[in-house]
């Protein structure tokens, strides 16, 4: 008995020195086979998310489509109203109705960033060298029980962020970052899962974010995703301002 649980610990021993070898690019090919592979990636033009987001009691349900290279557009109602940020591969623009802004505005500095970051259609990990982000393997993590390796990022914009890759899966599992947040340094913890696959893809399913330390936060449920729908350019484009109504002459 006694040389059999030996021999299981040498076998596990010798598996877990053989992942330690991994370099952080073999870490990400990895990451992107798991996902379905860079080929079945990159002939996704357009990607349209629909669910919701969760503060507490609260619901927002939204939509989310995204298309290449640089393109991202998401409506979301609160109380009856419709808000909506996107990023045309150059410009910001934002419609925030519950905070008083009902006209489309410029988005700028922090938010401007964010948005671009978030239009990244691929992800900060495909092709980051040629994006201009950086990434640097931190050596492994247990993640409530899950073994997994800690890869830094830096994107282009300057977002710090460390990644916990699942060493069996090679999926993303959680993810520590540090943004500019209305020129604040705000740092978030984001929990992901319930990958699920379409079209021959994975995608998580299940998204939570919150201050790092701080409880509560948001939770992102997506219901369906749907790829390659038809959305013309057009519908990232900041619109321009309504006309002001003339005054009534008496």
């Amino acid at each position: 008995m006694r040389k059999t649980l030996t021999l299981a610990a040498a076998l596990l021993f010798a598996v877990s020195m053989q992942a330690a070898e991994l370099t952080v690019d073999e870490i990400l090919a990895k990451n992107a086979e798991a996902k379905g592979g860079l080929e079945k990636m990159r002939a996704v033009k357009s990607m349209k998310f629909t669910g919701k987001m969760s503060f507490g009691p609260m619901e927002a349900p939204f939509v989310m489509t995204k298309k290449r290279p640089e393109q991202m557009k998401v409506d979301f109602t609160i109380q009856g109203m419709t808000a909506t940020q996107a990023y045309d591969g150059t410009t910001g623009w934002a419609v925030m109705p519950f905070m008083g802004k009902k006209d489309p505005e410029a988005m700028s500095g922090d938010d401007l960033k964010s948005a671009k970051e978030q239009a990244d259609f691929d992800g900060p990990f495909v092709d980051y060298a040629k994006k201009g982000n950086t990434v640097e393997l931190l050596g492994k993590a247990d993640v409530e029980g899950t073994p997994a390796y800690k890869v830094k990022l830096v994107t282009k914009e300057g977002t710090e962020s460390v990644v916990y890759v699942d060493a069996e899966s090679f999926l993303e599992i959680k993810i520590e970052s540090k943004r500019k947040v209305q020129g604040q340094d705000v740092e978030t913890e984001t929990v992901i899962g319930n990958y699920q696959e379409v079209e021959g893809l994975l995608f998580p399913f299940s998204i939570e974010s919150k201050a790092k330390g701080m409880p509560g936060g948001q939770v992102i449920t997506i219901e369906k995703v749907e790829l390659n729908a038809a959305v013309e350019d057009a519908a990232f484009k900041m619109p321009e301002k309504k006309a002001a109504p003339e005054a009534v002459k008496q």
